[in-house]
């Protein structure tokens, strides 16, 4: 299945797929307990989320000593910008402006991340007055 062709992830996706992701992979169990430490959930919820980003194409799995061990098909760095693109459109009306806006009024970013903004929004700046943007 293409990177296209993938259909959009709720909130819970994304999150077993951020633990898979970060995990590199994983069984459904140690899905399950990463999950619980956040919040309550059943074990057997968590297997059929996992069985259902399998049947989406987002997870694949092999079996290892009887064991279903899952991992992404696709890289998050790969899937990501689509996810936010998504994001925009659907929560901003397509204004990514509106979306960085709502981040630094939301006091959720680190001094850190606002000279990271800041560097990639020079750079950014020089690209397009010269041409390569």
């Amino acid at each position: 299945m293409a990177k296209s062709e993938l259909p959009p992830l709720s909130e819970a996706q994304l999150e077993i797929m951020n633990i898979v992701w970060d995990q590199g992979k994983a069984t459904v169990g140690q899905v399950w307990k990463i999950l619980g430490k956040r919040r309550s959930l059943s074990r057997n919820t968590v297997s059929t989320m996992v069985t259902r980003l399998e049947e989406k194409g987002w997870l694949r799995h092999r079996v290892v000593g009887g064991t279903f061990l899952y991992a992404a098909t696709h890289e998050r760095e790969k899937v990501l910008p689509r996810i936010v693109n998504r994001l925009v459109d659907a929560a901003f009306q397509g204004s990514a402006a509106g979306l960085v806006l709502t981040l630094l009024e939301g006091g959720r970013l680190s001094a850190d991340e606002v000279e990271r903004i800041k560097a990639m929004l020079e750079k950014t700046e020089t690209e397009m007055r010269e041409g390569k943007k």
